[in-house]
């Protein structure tokens, strides 16, 4: 019998919290069922495995992540809209650490297809109208912004930029303002 309280979205939510907390990595059924203080097969009425809970927890941490970019970006466009969206990464990464490592977490071909993870990908190209861009350079330009958020974040979060001036926000703001002139003088093929 599954100890009461314990619920799926319990375990998902208490996932992501260790996380943020000790890191994406540390996240496994045993850590888990030592945070409710029960054995690993009381989990398994809820989640099938580690793997499970951390593709349950990377799929909440990509709907989060895809909720406020949207809300970012309502009314923008243009450098307005890219430098929202950009801070959007940034900020869910510190203040999310674990869960943000979590977005990267590799999904089945059909799990990824129905996560939030395609949100964020129309996000980027509804930001890319307003540079009008056609495809493919819509497509590599999608890729070339998903790069520079996620590897900024990445080296910013592993002290990369903590030991010289100057500060990494504004490296980060002139990161924003030359991917702003890059889409607007995309080059030709």
């Amino acid at each position: 019998m599954a100890r009461a309280g314990l619920t799926a979205q319990r375990l998902v939510e208490a996932g992501a919290e260790l996380a943020d907390e000790a890191g994406f990595d540390q996240v496994t059924a045993s850590a888990l069922a030592r945070r409710f203080d029960v054995k690993v097969a009381s989990l398994y009425s809820h989640i099938k495995n580690t793997q499970d809970l951390k593709t349950r927890i990377a799929l909440l941490a990509l709907e989060e992540l895809a909720d406020r970019g949207a809300s970012a970006l309502a009314g923008r466009a243009g450098k307005d809209a890219l430098t929202a969206f950009a801070n959007v990464y940034r900020d869910y990464a510190r203040e999310h650490p674990g869960r943000y490592t979590a977005t990267r977490f590799r999904l089945d071909p059909e799990t990824a297809a129905a996560s939030a993870g395609r949100r964020h990908a129309e996000m980027m190209r509804a930001i890319l109208r307003g540079y009008d861009l056609e495809e493919p350079d819509r497509t590599h330009a999608v890729r070339l912004l998903g790069s520079v958020f996620h590897g900024y974040v990445d080296l910013e979060a592993g002290g990369g930029f903590s030991h010289s001036a100057p500060d990494s926000q504004e490296s980060w703001s002139r990161a924003i303002d030359a991917l702003d002139a890059l889409l607007r003088n995309w080059p030709a093929a």
